[in-house]
This record gives C-alpha cells, structure tokens and sequence, in this order.
C-alpha cells in the first residue's frame, strides 16, 4: 500500500480542508476526485510533507512524510499552481531542482525528463515564454526527474488543449509499467475515467466514496435526475412521459418539460422512443444532475 490515512483532519482557523479522512491506496494510478476547494490539495501536500495535519496519521510509503527528507526524494510533486523562476530555461529550472534533489547527474537526468514530455527543442528558451501545455508538461518533468517511486500529481491538465491532454495521459498511464505509483487529482470525472478505474472521492473535505469508477457512474445514473427536454409538442410528450415507471414529477416552464425521475437510465432510453410515438421533435436534452457534482450533493444530503 502506497498510502494510508486514519482519521486525518487538516484545518485552518475555522475552515476544515480535511475531515475525519481514512483511506488506503495500492500501488498504481488513482484519481482524486473532488470539486474545486473539496480538500485534495491538503491531502496532497500533507501526503508529500509540504504540510502537517492538524490530527490524525498517515503514512506514505510505510512512512510518516512530515519533516522527512528521505522519503521526500522518493516523491516527486506536480503542483496546481504554476511555481516557476520565469527568467531562467526549461533546462535550467529542471536541472537545478534534480540537483536539489541529491540527483547525481542533474544535467542528464533534466535532459532525460525533458525528453520524456517533449520540451527538448524548447528547453532553451526562458519559462515566461511557454504556453499553458508547455508550463503543465514542465512541472511534471522537474516531478519525474529524479526518478520518484511516487508521483503525486495535482490537476495536471488543467488547462491544456486536447492535443496537449492526450499526450500527458499517455504519458502518466506508462508510470506504472516502470513500476511508479501515481495519485492524480481532477475535478473533472472523464479525464480520471481515461486514466484509471480506481477513484477517490472528496467533498467538503470528507471521504464520500472510494472504488471503481464504473460506481461511481452507477451512482450518476442512480440518483434522482431533473431533465429539461425542449421539444415542439410539450403537452403530447408530457403526456406520454406521465405514464412512464419512475417518472415523479412534471412541470412546464419556458416552453420546456421539465422532468424529475428517480429511474434516469430507464428514462433516457425511452424518451426517444415516446418521442417517436407522438411525432414529437426533440430540440434540447439537459440535466444539471448528470455530473459529478450532483453525485457529491447526492452523497452529502441523502
């Protein structure tokens, strides 16, 4: 096991990042899954000693990682939030941190990683010169430079184009065949689907649900949905609808019905077929509880 937590709480003055947290984690890649402020920063960087819990243990490698420079050189961090000394190269920011690091060869293990995410032909111009893919791809070379048993990844492709994207996913999902664990976290479930089947779930700081994603998807399509179908005969598809197993509620509003079914999947598929029945043509299909979020809120109420 790479990771493990029990009871782990991390506040600050009155606001709690972490709540009550326990989990462990096998070696491999896992996602962190939460909204925007759930906490998997704070578990990030207690997990790689860059801040101390305010309770509770955890464990990193089978050690405790605060105050531990040992442990730390088996780690290597990728940070949300861009860190870099703008007027020196790519070559030279990586090279100084491997050095840091104890590396032996900085040098060659800076061109290594630079090679390894593409940036060799731009490691010579100055960091404040790179895009928002280039500056992802930096960070995650300086991470794996000195060669970490464990990479710990925060929001790596955030803001990236597609392009970009899917060369870092194809870069993290080799890690484990050269026996590096990852934890990656993302707020956003497809880019974690495309990754890997095992997720973490945070929410206001506490643990909501940990295990394949596929249920996690089964929770989407469980929880109870509110859909809004704009269609040229609302009445006529209302109708029909209205007699639908797991259908609760209809409302209009808009020239729209609006839906609420505890049954969605059943839901979804039929309502092509009810459509075709009454000849009704289907402008719009949406629903703010077919995500993520609506899964954590779900979660969190119930």
């Amino acid at each position: 096991m790479i990771l493990r937590a029990e009871r782990l709480n991390k506040w600050y003055g009155r606001v709690i990042a972490l709540n009550d947290v326990s989990l462990g984690i096998e070696a491999g890649i896992t996602g962190i899954l939460g909204p925007n402020g759930a906490g998997k920063t704070s578990l990030m960087r207690i997990a790689i000693g860059l801040m101390r819990s305010s309770s509770g243990r955890i464990e990193v490698l089978g050690q405790d990682p605060w105050n531990n420079p040992a442990l730390a050189v088996r780690l290597g961090y990728c940070p949300e939030h861009d860190g870099f000394y703008e007027w020196m190269t790519g070559r030279d920011f990586v090279t100084s941190l491997a050095r840091i690091r104890g590396v032996r060869d900085p040098r060659a293990a800076a061109e290594a990683a630079l090679e390894r995410v593409r940036l060799r032909e731009v490691a010579d111009r100055r960091v404040l010169t790179y895009s928002r893919g280039m500056r992802q791809r930096l960070k995650i070379a300086q991470a794996l430079a000195h060669g970490p048993e464990l990479l710990v990844l925060d929001e790596p492709l955030t803001g990236c184009d597609p392009l970009v994207r899917a060369e870092l996913i194809a870069l993290i999902k080799a890690f484990p065949a050269e026996g590096k664990s990852v934890l990656v976290s993302s707020h956003v479930l497809h880019e974690i689907e495309q990754l890997t089947p095992r997720i973490v779930l945070i929410h206001k700081g506490r643990l909501v649900a940990e295990g394949d994603v596929h249920e996690i998807r089964d929770l989407i399509d469980d929880h109870p949905h509110t859909v809004r179908v704009a269609t040229d005969r609302p009445r006529e598809l209302a109708a029909a609808l209205a007699r639908e197993e797991g259908v609760v509620e209809i409302r209009f509003e808009n020239g729209s019905v609006w839906v609420r079914t505890d049954a969605p999947d059943r839901f979804y598929r039929r309502l092509p077929l009810l459509a075709l029945a009454e000849r009704c043509v289907l402008r719009e299909i949406s629903s703010e509880d077919d995500n993520l979020e609506a899964v954590f809120r779900y979660l969190t109420e119930r």
